[in-house]
C-alpha cells in the first residue's frame, strides 16, 4: 500500500472515524439467477409461435388430411390418394391451371414493365413530382370488387367508353369483352396490370434512388448513351428488386381469386376459369371438401417451390 493511503487510513483510525465495510462477495443465494440468451428469446417469441399455430398451423395440418376424405354430407370416408388421382385425370383441373398461368404470367409481366416505365418517369425531375408519385398510388388504393366493378361497366358492350374509344380510334366494333372466350381473360389480365402495378413502381423506384450518381457520371464520361447508362449502370442495380417483385408477384397472382370472381365468375364457358375460382365451385357449389382440399393442397405445394425459389435468390 503507498505511504499516502496508509497515512490515511491511521489518520481516519486515530480519528476514531469507522472504515467503510468493503462490499462483501455475494453468495451462491444471493445471486441473480439468468436464464441462457436462447431462452429469452424463445420466451419473446413463444406467443407469435401460439398464434401462427393457431390459424395456420391447424388449418394447413386439416386442409391436408381433408384431402385425403370423401365427404357426402355429414359422412367422411377415407380414400386415400383417390382425389389427387382424380385431380389429375380432371380436364377441368388442367384448363384452370392453364388459365392461372396465363393469368399469372401476363399480370407479372405487365407489372413489371409499367412499373418500371412508371418508376422511371418519376424518378425524372419533372413539374410536380410529387403529386404525380401519390397519384401513381391510386390504383393500388382501391378494393378488387370496387375496380372489377368499374371496369366492368368501362368494357361494357354498349355503354363502355373503352369501346366508345375503340370507335372513335377507327375500330369496328363493339367488342363482346366479357362475352368472348379469346377476350375475356386478356381484358382481366389488363384490369389486373392497371391495379397492380403501383407495387412494382413504388419498389423500382426506391432501387432507383439507392443507385450511386458518380456511376451515372463515370458511364457517361466513358460516353456511354441514355440506352447504354440504362443497361449497364441501371439494370443490374434494378435485378435484386426484380427477382422480389417477380417472386412476389407470382405468388400473389397465381391465387387471385376476387377480382376474377367478380368480373367473369369463370366465364364465358371457363374461359377464365383459374384454380381458386375452380375450388371455391368445387368446395361451395358441389360441396365436395375432400376434392376441393385436394386442389389447395396441389396449389400450396406450388406457391412453396416458388418461395423456396425466391428464398435462395435472397439468401
Amino acid at each position: 500500500m503507498p505511504r499516502s493511503t496508509r497515512s490515511s487510513s491511521n489518520t481516519a483510525a486515530e480519528a476514531g472515524i469507522p472504515r467503510k465495510p468493503r462490499n462483501p462477495r455475494p453468495t451462491s443465494r444471493a445471486r441473480v439467477r439468468r436464464w441462457p440468451r436462447w431462452a429469452v428469446g424463445m420466451a419473446f417469441v413463444a406467443p407469435s409461435f401460439l398464434v401462427l399455430g393457431t390459424v395456420v398451423a391447424f388449418p394447413v395440418a386439416n386442409t391436408i388430411w381433408l384431402s385425403f376424405m370423401k365427404t357426402q354430407g355429414k359422412t367422411t370416408t377415407f380414400v386415400g390418394l383417390a382425389n389427387y388421382s382424380r385431380l389429375f385425370q380432371d380436364p377441368d383441373f388442367w384448363s384452370a391451371f392453364h388459365n392461372s398461368v396465363t393469368f399469372t404470367l401476363g399480370s407479372v409481366a405487365g407489372h413489371i414493365l409499367l412499373g418500371l416505365a412508371v418508376a422511371l418517369l418519376l424518378h425524372q425531375r419533372i413539374p410536380f413530382r410529387p403529386v404525380f408519385r401519390v397519384i401513381s398510388l391510386v390504383p393500388w388504393m382501391f378494393a378488387a370488387v370496387v375496380v372489377a366493378m368499374t371496369w366492368r361497366w368501362m368494357l361494357d358492350a354498349q355503354l363502355g367508353v373503352i369501346n366508345a374509344l375503340l370507335a372513335s380510334l377507327g375500330f369496328r366494333g363493339p367488342f363482346l369483352w366479357f362475352e368472348s372466350a379469346r377476350l375475356a381473360l386478356p381484358a382481366i389480365i389488363v384490369t389486373n396490370i392497371w391495379r397492380g402495378f403501383p407495387f412494382a413502381s413504388i419498389t423500382l423506384l426506391a432501387a432507383l434512388q439507392a443507385i450511386p450518381k458518380e456511376q451515372y457520371e463515370a458511364a457517361s464520361v466513358d460516353g456511354a448513351s441514355s440506352f447504354g447508362q440504362f443497361r449497364f449502370v441501371t439494370l443490374p442495380h434494378l435485378r435484386f428488386a426484380l427477382v422480389i417483385i417477380a417472386t412476389l408477384d407470382t405468388i400473389w397472382n397465381f391465387k387471385h381469386f376476387d377480382l376474377i370472381q367478380v368480373m367473369t365468375n369463370g366465364g364465358p364457358a371457363g374461359a377464365t376459369e383459374v384454380l381458386t375460382t375452380l375450388a371455391y365451385k368445387v368446395s361451395f357449389e358441389n360441396f365436395e371438401f375432400g376434392y376441393a382440399a385436394a386442389l389447395g393442397v396441389v396449389m400450396s405445394l406450388i406457391l412453396l417451390a416458388t418461395t423456396v425459389v425466391y428464398v435462395r435468390r435472397i439468401l
